[in-house]
């Protein structure tokens, strides 16, 4: 979805106190972000985001607070995009269902808005990675777009495409890739996912991967997002998961930004 702007706050008590679910400036430039963070702590402005990552869910909050109370992170993982969720959510599942292509269930859910208008935009894998790169940094990690090993998911041959809809009907001729991907998964009673990582070591990932039928992220539903949180005092990962995109939830976590600057005010 295209970037929303800003709130940002005037008033004698609030002047520049900002809340928004905006992923660049905090994906961004390195410098930038830190250049943000020393402002807001300097002059003791706040500059809340919940929205940037998983819209509602209190995934940003969660992570800060691990960070700020000493825990240590070991890893954060996740299903970050309600997109790649729906999509092989669908396309692969545990649960014996009637086949289709994924070229079929990315028609759909084009058709039903959950993409972009150009769906390579959510295959390429850069809004998750944007996502991984912001809870990197709150993490305390010094990563970037540039470090993350990013896996686009895009068929090489269709990347340089022109438009969206000569992409669409060319990506019917590699159903059988992704169909061996699924075949492959499926044999060792796996599933796949499109995840991103984050290693306490300062590594990150945004990948197709497999998982077994038993985890947590095999048995997702619809478009949610789901994370978890390894850490020190988690050593069994503390879990997030429900709705992770979509307007009304992308409103519930910028409200909830706006009250908690109310009570601190």
């Amino acid at each position: 979805m295209n970037e929303s702007p800003a709130v940002i706050l005037s008033g004698s008590s609030k002047a520049s106190m900002l809340v928004t679910p905006n992923k660049k400036a905090f994906s961004g430039n390195l410098s930038l972000y830190k250049e943000m963070l020393a402002a807001s702590q300097k002059y003791n402005r706040f500059c809340y985001h919940e929205s940037t990552v998983g819209a509602g869910l209190p995934v940003v909050e969660t992570l800060k607070s691990l960070v700020q109370t000493g825990d240590k992170i070991v890893k954060v993982e996740g299903i970050f995009s309600g997109t790649l969720s729906y999509l092989f959510n669908n396309f692969s599942s545990t649960s014996p269902k009637e086949k289709v292509s994924f070229s079929d269930i990315v028609k759909v859910a084009k058709e039903k808005g959950f993409t972009e208008p150009d769906p390579r935009d959510d295959l390429n894998g850069l809004d998750v990675a944007r996502k991984v790169t912001i809870l990197g940094r709150i993490a305390g990690l010094d990563i970037s777009l540039e470090t993350l090993d990013i896996e686009n998911i895009v068929p090489e041959q269709l990347r340089s495409l022109g438009t969206a809809s000569e992409f669409m009907s060319h990506l019917p001729d590699f159903d059988s890739h992704f169909d061996q991907l699924n075949s492959e998964a499926a044999s060792q009673n796996q599933v796949l996912r499109y995840v991103g990582i984050i290693g306490g070591d300062g590594t990150g990932s945004v990948k197709l991967m497999r998982y077994s039928a038993e985890h947590p992220f095999a048995s997702l539903t619809g478009s949610d997002n789901i994370v978890a949180f390894t850490t020190e005092r988690f050593p069994s990962p503390l879990i997030i998961q429900g709705a992770g995109a979509g307007s009304s939830v992308t409103v519930f976590g910028i409200l909830s930004d706006l009250l908690k600057i109310q009570e601190r005010a």
